[in-house]
């Protein structure tokens, strides 16, 4: 991997309704678009995304999503309205984006839900991508939400018992993004924060695979894990706004985008089936299955850089 290039340009885009992205780029400013759409939802982007581009090749951009990272307002906060942030707001965000910065065609790169967002840009902007490159495969469909919700359970019952009974006894047969999602929402901040915890918990349980796993350090940070469980549950309550095919019977029509979807074998928390349907559905899809990783960039980083390398080429 590349060491961390520093951004040349940064900035604010208003965005409308009262919404403001943070963007920046760094790498060469006569070099390849490209655009990095992070994961979460509510992650952010984090300078380690430039690790995976030549810097003397690229023009990366990054941006964080509405709600989150140093993009206004913060989700962190009870009062910011999550009605316009959707699906189809963070689309036209990077629309505008995309025209701001005077880019004609980029490539898209990104993970976990950040292939959601990528692959439905893709799909609603064919002629705007020149390749798209993407781990961590999701595509927040119902029965995905379900699993990551309940069925893996499976591995972790302890854990998942203790995340399911964190929601009122009445809604633990119901959807626990739903539950979590109102509970997150409660006018009295210890039970927002002890939901946060509660969720931030569970998701850093299910990305485990090994024993020498490390508890992900943003979760101590109180605004952090509430701008996280908040948008998490909010676009995982709504499956991301899409109908629940979208995707997968879209890229049917991106055969003359290259895409490269790398996934590891033993990732719990986005089983490799959906990565798989994506790859049969592509004509120009090649699927990289990385084997002994799970759901983390750490063990994907050599077919990332591989498939930028190549395509700067």
């Amino acid at each position: 991997m590349y060491p961390r290039s520093k951004p040349y340009d940064q900035g604010m885009l208003a965005v409308g309704d009262g919404n403001l992205v943070h963007w920046e780029v760094s790498g060469n400013p006569a070099g390849k678009p490209a655009v990095v759409v992070h994961g979460g939802p509510g992650s952010g982007a984090g300078p380690g995304w430039r690790r995976f581009f030549d810097p003397e090749a690229y023009r990366l951009i990054l941006f964080d999503q509405r709600g989150c990272g140093r993009s206004t307002p913060d989700a962190a906060d009870p009062d910011t309205d999550l009605s316009v942030n959707t699906t189809d707001h963070l689309l036209a965000d990077m629309e505008l984006l995309r025209e701001h910065l005077g880019v004609d065609r980029w490539q898209l790169f990104g993970g976990s839900w950040g292939t959601t967002l990528g692959l439905a840009y893709a799909v609603r902007h064919p002629d705007r991508v020149t390749e798209v490159i993407m781990s961590g495969i999701a595509t927040t469909r119902r029965h995905e939400v379900d699993w990551i919700t309940r069925g893996v359970r499976r591995y972790f019952p302890e854990e998942w018992e203790r995340f399911r009974d964190g929601v009122p006894e009445k809604d633990r047969d119901g959807d626990l993004a739903d539950a979590y999602a109102r509970l997150l929402a409660d006018p009295d901040p210890a039970v927002r924060d002890r939901a946060a915890r509660d969720w931030c918990r569970w998701e850093d349980t299910h990305v485990r695979v090994s024993a020498d796993h490390e508890p992900d350090p943003r979760y101590e940070d109180d605004r952090f894990r509430m701008r996280f469980a908040r948008l998490v549950t909010h676009y995982w309550r709504h499956a991301a706004w899409l109908p629940d095919d979208e995707l997968i019977t879209g890229v049917e029509r991106l055969g003359h985008v290259p895409g490269v979807l790398v996934h590891g074998r033993v990732d719990l928390s986005t089983p490799l089936q959906s990565a798989w349907d994506l790859s049969r559905a592509w004509p120009g899809c090649e699927l990289v299955v990385v084997e002994g990783t799970g759901h983390s960039n750490g063990g994907l980083g050599e077919p990332l850089v591989a498939a930028t390398d190549r395509f700067a080429r």
